[in-house]
Order: structure tokens, then sequence, then C-alpha cells
């Protein structure tokens, strides 16, 4: 046999007690990993849990140091017992919230979990897998807004640009909706920006709720989101339209006690010959928003 034909076996060494590596779970590094934050450094930051207790907050001897008036100088740690981490809150003045539930006390982490302090959400990391999962979570980062979940303006114009030529060449309507939230400074201002966060969240869900699967719905900017609807009339997209606005007006939005009165204004186009590419059809249905909240706000115009 060559030394070409020679097998080679790989064998990895792993130092006892290393951090972050668990002799029967084989090698495992738990980890938070940003996926939504007001410091643009911080997105997509991985926080490998070696120490428990791991401690978050506004202060600089925390171990993940956050900036911003909702966290609190020492806002939460993570802690390591038996084989489960668990997020617990240090009476910080806004709360800590795990998948959107305020963490009362403290709450065992599992794999997937979002963990919200201040205006910054970890998505927790766990199993033998965490550096794939790491990696995909990096890939959604690029499509998927983290706040709110719904794509983002990127994949939004990828995916009309897709419709637009598909519709073009079967000869099918297609239809986007853009709408905004009504006085959202004022709910930032009244309220606070984390309420400012829930009420999009629940919109967020809500319409996700309305919508069909071939459906695409992405934040595109700030307040404003958009849905494309292939194969719908300008009459279909009116009509959703109008359910949404309605629904979203009589819901009741409820953050930390308070009530908050929401409501959105939506614009609606349909794809014309003129329409050269994506822009073209987003441009007029936001014209339509506009002409909505000019004329009144809470209503829907085509």
């Amino acid at each position: 046999m060559s030394n070409f034909d020679e097998k080679t076996r790989v064998t990895q060494i792993v130092r006892p007690g290393a951090e972050g590596v668990d002799e029967e779970d084989g090698n495992r590094t738990d980890c938070l990993v940003v996926i939504y934050t007001k410091e643009p450094t911080l997105l997509g930051k991985r926080f490998v849990l070696e120490k428990s207790p791991t401690r978050v907050g506004r202060g600089s001897d925390n171990d993940i140091v956050l900036d911003g008036d909702s966290v609190s100088r020492r806002h939460a740690h993570i802690e390591k017992r038996a084989k489960q981490w668990l997020v617990l809150d240090d009476g910080s003045t806004n709360g800590t919230y795990c998948n959107d539930e305020q963490v009362q006390r403290e709450l065992v982490l599992r794999n997937g979990d979002r963990v919200k302090i201040g205006a910054t959400i970890f998505k927790y990391l766990s199993g033998a897998d965490v550096e794939a999962q790491y990696h995909e979570e990096i890939y959604r980062l690029t499509i998927v807004d983290g706040l709110t979940q719904c794509y983002n303006k990127r994949y939004l114009l990828e995916a009309l640009e897709r419709e637009l030529i598909r519709g073009r060449r079967h000869g099918r309507d297609l239809a986007v909706l853009m709408f905004d939230i009504d006085f959202f400074k004022r709910i930032n201002d009244m309220h606070g920006h984390l309420a400012g966060d829930f009420v999009l969240k629940e919109i967020a869900r809500l319409v996700h709720a309305r919508i069909r699967r071939d459906e695409v719905f992405a934040r595109y900017g700030g307040e404003e989101f958009a849905i494309v609807l292939p194969e719908t009339p300008l009459v279909g997209a009116l009509e959703l339209g109008e359910r949404l606005r309605a629904q979203i007006e009589e819901f009741v939005f409820v953050f930390q006690q308070e009530r908050i009165r929401v409501t959105i204004s939506v614009g609606a186009a349909l794809l014309i010959e003129e329409d050269r590419a994506a822009n073209d059809l987003l441009k007029r249905a936001d014209e339509k928003l506009y002409e909505a909240k000019n004329s009144g706000r809470n209503k829907v115009c085509a």
C-alpha cells in the first residue's frame, strides 16, 4: 500500500474539564446569540455560556454589557444548575422576558428560546450541534427581522421580483399592501420604546395568523410593513387590508398593565404593465399608504 492509499484516523482530543464541554453531552457549548439590537455592532454576536452566573446589565462589571435606558445596571443573569441553564431577573426596572412572557423569578431555558433584555433579544442555542445552529441563525439574520420574526426588506424585494416575473409570465394578478402604525412616535413617547417593540411584535403576530403560506409578510422599515399577495386582484387586497385594519383597531394591546390604542393606515396597489421592477409596485402602494395617512389615518386606500 502506498503512502497515498493509507487511511488516516483523526482523533479529537478534548482536554478534561474543558470549558463548555460535558463528558456525557459530547462537544457541546451552549450560547446566546444576539438576533435583535439597537447596537449594530452586537447583531449576530455569540456569547458562549461558560461561566455561571453570566451577568447581563448596563454596568461595566457585567459579563454582557448592554446600553440603553431600559436596561438596569444589574438586570439579569444566566445560571447553570445541574445540566440546565436558567435565566433569572435581578429586580430590573423593566423586566426580563422569555418568548414574550415576563420572567417572574426564574425560568429554565430551552433550545431556541428568545430572551429579551431591554431592547436586545438573544436566542438561546443548546444541544450537540450548536455550531450548525449558530450558522443557521446568522443566515436567518440576513432575511428575517429579529424583533417581529417576519421577513426583512431585503427578502421582500427579492421575493417581489420573483413574483413579478411569475405574474407576467402567466398573466396573473399580483397585489401589494403596505401599512404602518398611526402615531407610532406618540406610542413610544407616552409608553416607552419597550411598549413600542411590544406593539410591533403583536401586530406581526396578528398579521401572520391572517395571511396564506404563499403570501410574503415583511417589515419594510421602522413601523412600516408590506404584504405581497400573489394571484390576488385589487379587490381581494382591499378586503384583506380592511380586515387587518379593523382587527388591529379592535384588538386590546396591554403592556405592563397599560392599554395602548393602536390603528394602522393601509395602501394597496396592483401590478400594471408600466411596472418594470419591484420598487415600482412598492412605490405606488406606498403612495396610497400616505394618501390614507394624509386623509385621516385608520383607513385603506387604493
